[in-house]
C-alpha cells in the first residue's frame, strides 16, 4: 500500500524481534490498495494508448473486518500542448486540440467489484489528448454505506433501530460540514428527518433514500483514504495505432534514361502509392552517401563508376545528417515532396540512422564520438561474419557522450522543423537504451505528436525494452512466422498479454533486407497470403516497394534480394502483373472497417486443417467485426472446416474482397482455397435486419 503523503506518518522505532530493525509504519488507515494494473515494471514505464482509446483498470482493494469500502479510479491529463499553431493543426485532432483535459485536475470514476468476494475492482477512463496522462486508485472505508446496509438488515429483521437512526443522523451531519452550502443545507434537513418524531417507516425511507446515498458518497470522509502510486499513460495520435506503410527509394523513380531519380521525380510516384491506399510513405536515408569506402552492387566491397552506394552510409563532402544527397535534389525539393504527399493524404516517414560514412564531416570534426582500434583507426560496423566497411558506428559511451547525444537530438529536431512527424529508426538496439529514453522524451516535450518506429530485429527483451523506452511502434518477427502454430503463438503474445500495453507491432511483410524463403518459393499466392495476414492481423503493417509486383529473386541460400536496391537504382515497370488490385482492395477495407484499425480485438478460431488459419477482429465498441481466413499453402489446394463462433442459427458473411455472399450457420462451416484462384477470405457478418 502506498500511503498518501498528505497524512502524517508515525514510524515505529521499536523492533518486534530483538536485534532486527522494524520497517513497520504506524498508520490508522484500514484500506489496502494493491496490484493496480495495467502497470509496466511497477510503474517505471508508461502504458500506451492513442487519442480516444479507453484504459481498463483493475486493482485489488480490501479492508479488515466487514465494513464496506468505496474505491475510485482517478485520472488526469497532465501536460498541455506547447508547440506551434502549425504543429497543433498537424498533430492534434480538431476535437481535442483545446480539450478541457489539458489541465491537471483529477477526474474520478467509481470502481465496481468484478465478482463477490474477490476484492478486485474495475473501472475505465478515456484519454482524449496527446501527451502524458496519469491514473491512480483510491479507497476508503464507506462508513455511511456500511451503516445503510446494516440498517436495512436490522429493520428487515424487525429489530429496534432507533439508535441506528441516530448514528446515521450524526454521519449525515458530519458530511454536511464537508459539503458546499447547497448540499450542506439539504443534508442537514435529512439528518433532522432521521431523528424527528415521525413514523418509523418515513424515517427509514429517508435513511435509505438513493439520493441521500449519492450525496453522502459525493462528500464521503476521505481523511483516511489509501491511494495507490500514480501510474502513467503516453497518449499518441491515431497513426501510432493504425496505418499502412510503403517503403520506397526516391533514387529509383524518374525516367529510365536518367542515372537516378530525384525527389521531384519521386513526387510522381506518390499518386500511385496513394491510390494503393497507403497512409505512410517511408524513405530510406536521403543524405549524402560516402565516397571513400562506397559499396558496389550486391554489396561488393568496391564500387564501380556510377554505383550509388548504400543510403545508410551517411555523409560526404556534401554534408551529413541534415543535408540532402545532391543527386536527390535540395531541401526545397524535399519540402515539395512532403507537401505533395500530404496533399494526397500521405505522411512522410524519414529514416534516422545514427552512423557515419568514413567521409562524414563529423568523423573529421568529432573523432572522439567513435570507437578506435589500438592503432588509432576508427572501427567500422560489424555483425560477424558480416562487415560494414562503409559505416562507422557512434560510441554512445564516449567521454564526450553529452555533446554526441545533443547533436543527434538537434538532427531530429531539424527534420521535425522540415515537417517530418514520423521516424523509422535504424538498428536502435545497437544504441544505449537510456539515450533513446532521453531523446524521445526531449522530442515529445516539444512535439508530442512525433512517432518513432523501431527497426530492431533482435532478441525479444531488447525489442520490448526499446518500446518501454518510448518507441511508438516496432518491427516484429512476423516475417519469420509462417505456420499456423507460429502465427497463433506469436500474435497471442503481442496482443493477448501485457505486452500489448507498451509494444505496438508493425507487421512488415518484406523489407530491403528481408525476402523470406516463403515468398521466394511461393510465387504470387505466397504474396497474397502474406499481404492478407499482415494487413488483417496488424492494425499497422507495411510493404517494401516491389512487393506488389511479387519480386522474389534472391541471392541463393539467403534472404537477400538479388540486385538489391540498397546498392543500386532499380527502375520498375508498374504495369507488370502483380497484386496491386488486391493491395488496394485490402487497404480500402482497412479504412472502412474499424475492427481492422485496432490490435486488441484479435481472436483466433478453430480450424480442422493446420494449413488454414482463421481469426476475427472486433472494434472496441463491438459494432464491427471482421473474420479472416487464409490458406498458408501457396502451392496446393487446401480445404476444411472453420468455427466462426457466431451465436446465430444462420447468417450471411460477405467477402469484402469480391463482394461474394456466403450463407453460414452456427458451428463449423466449410471453406476451400485454390492457389491462383483464392488464397483467403475477409468476411463481414451482414447485419441482420429485424422487423
Amino acid at each position: 500500500m502506498t500511503i498518501d503523503s498528505r497524512q502524517p506518518r508515525v514510524e515505529s522505532r521499536e523492533s518486534p524481534v530483538e536485534g532486527r530493525e522494524s520497517t513497520a509504519t504506524a498508520d490508522p488507515r484500514r484500506v489496502v490498495v494493491e496490484h493496480v494494473r495495467p502497470s509496466i515494471d511497477g510503474g517505471r514505464f508508461p502504458i500506451k494508448r492513442t487519442v480516444g482509446e479507453r484504459v481498463e483498470v483493475l486493482a485489488d482493494a480490501f479492508a479488515d473486518g466487514h465494513d464496506l469500502i468505496a474505491v475510485v479510479l482517478r485520472d488526469r491529463h497532465v501536460t498541455a500542448y506547447t508547440g506551434t499553431a502549425e504543429s497543433a493543426e498537424q498533430y492534434f485532432p480538431a476535437s481535442s486540440a483545446n480539450s478541457a483535459l489539458n489541465v491537471s485536475e483529477w477526474r474520478e470514476t467509481p470502481m465496481t467489484a468484478t465478482a463477490p468476494g474477490l476484492d478486485e475492482w474495475t473501472a475505465t477512463f478515456q484519454v482524449d489528448a496527446i501527451g502524458w496522462h496519469e491514473y491512480q486508485v483510491s479507497g476508503w472505508v464507506d462508513r455511511f454505506g456500511t451503516w445503510r446496509r446494516e440498517l436495512r438488515i436490522k429493520a428487515g429483521a424487525g429489530q429496534e433501530v432507533g439508535v441506528e437512526l441516530l448514528e446515521g443522523s450524526l454521519l449525515i451531519r458530519e458530511a454536511a460540514h464537508r459539503a458546499e452550502e447547497a448540499d450542506a443545507d439539504w443534508l442537514l434537513a435529512r439528518a433532522d428527518a432521521l431523528t424527528e418524531n415521525s413514523p418509523l417507516d418515513s424515517r427509514l425511507a429517508a435513511a435509505l433514500n438513493d439520493e441521500l446515498a449519492a450525496r453522502m458518497a459525493k462528500h464521503a470522509d476521505r481523511s483516511r483514504a489509501s491511494d495507490s502510486g500514480i501510474l502513467r499513460v503516453w497518449v499518441d495520435r491515431e497513426r501510432a495505432r493504425f496505418g499502412a506503410w510503403y517503403e520506397m527509394f526516391p533514387r529509383s523513380a524518374g525516367p529510365a534514361d536518367t542515372p537516378a531519380g530525384t525527389l521531384r521525380d519521386a513526387c510522381a510516384e506518390l499518386t500511385r502509392i496513394a491510390d494503393l491506399g497507403f497512409d505512410v510513405v517511408y524513405l530510406p536515408p536521403i543524405h549524402p552517401i560516402g565516397m571513400s569506402v562506397r559499396k558496389g552492387r550486391n554489396n561488393r566491397l568496391h564500387a564501380a563508376p556510377g554505383d550509388p552506394g548504400s543510403p545508410w552510409a551517411i555523409g560526404s563532402a556534401d554534408g551529413g545528417h541534415t543535408a540532402i544527397d545532391p543527386g536527390l535534389g535540395t531541401l526545397e525539393d524535399f519540402r515539395l515532396f512532403r507537401e505533395e504527399a500530404e496533399r494526397l493524404g500521405l505522411e512522410v516517414a524519414l529514416d534516422l540512422a545514427w552512423q557515419c560514412a568514413p567521409d562524414h564531416p563529423w568523423v573529421r570534426e568529432h573523432p572522439e564520438w567513435f570507437r578506435h582500434r589500438p592503432d588509432g583507426t576508427i572501427k567500422h560496423a560489424e555483425n560477424p561474419p558480416k562487415k560494414y566497411q562503409d559505416i562507422f558506428p557512434f560510441d554512445f559511451e564516449s567521454e564526450d557522450w553529452r555533446s554526441l547525444w545533443q547533436a543527434l537530438l538537434d538532427v531530429t529536431l531539424f527534420w521535425i522543423r522540415q515537417g517530418v512527424g514520423i521516424f523509422r529508426v535504424d538498428n536502435p538496439h545497437t544504441k544505449t537504451f537510456t539515450f533513446w529514453e532521453w531523446l524521445i522524451d526531449e522530442v515529445h516535450a516539444r512535439h508530442p505528436g512525433v512517432l518513432f518506429l523501431s527497426e530492431a530485429f533482435t532478441r525479444p527483451k531488447l525489442m520490448y525494452r526499446l518500446a518501454k523506452a518510448g518507441f511508438t511502434q516496432s518491427y516484429t518477427y512476423f516475417t519469420w512466422r509462417n505456420t499456423k502454430t507460429e502465427l497463433v503463438e506469436y500474435l497471442t503474445e503481442l496482443v493477448g498479454t501485457d505486452v500489448r500495453e507498451f509494444f505496438r507491432p508493425n507487421l512488415f511483410a518484406n523489407t530491403p533486407d528481408i525476402l523470406h524463403a516463403y515468398l521466394q518459393a511461393g510465387g504470387r499466392p505466397a504474396f497474397e497470403a502474406r499481404l492478407l495476414l499482415a494487413a488483417t492481423l496488424g492494425a499497422s503493417y507495411g510493404i517494401y516497394s516491389g512487393f506488389e509486383l511479387c519480386e522474389r529473386a534472391a541471392v541463393p541460400g539467403t534472404e537477400e534480394y538479388l540486385n538489391s536496391e540498397k546498392y543500386e537504382v532499380r527502375r520498375r515497370d508498374w504495369t507488370e502483373p502483380g497484386i496491386r488490385e488486391l493491395v488496394a482492395r485490402v487497404n480500402t477495407i482497412r479504412h472502412e472497417h474499424a475492427a481492422l484499425q485496432y490490435d486488441r480485438g484479435l481472436r483466433f478460431h478453430e480450424t480442422d486443417n493446420a494449413r488454414i488459419v482463421a481469426y476475427s477482429k472486433r472494434s472496441p465498441d463491438g459494432r464491427d467485426r471482421i473474420l479472416t481466413i487464409v490458406s498458408l499453402d501457396p502451392h496446393g489446394m487446401q480445404h476444411g472446416f472453420v468455427d466462426a463462433a457466431i451465436d446465430e442459427d444462420a447468417f450471411t458473411l460477405l467477402d469484402l474482397l469480391d463482394e461474394a455472399p456466403y450463407g453460414w450457420h452456427r458451428g463449423w462451416n466449410y471453406v476451400r482455397f485454390d492457389p491462383g484462384v483464392r488464397q483467403g477470405h475477409v468476411l463481414w457478418p451482414v447485419p441482420t435486419r429485424r422487423t
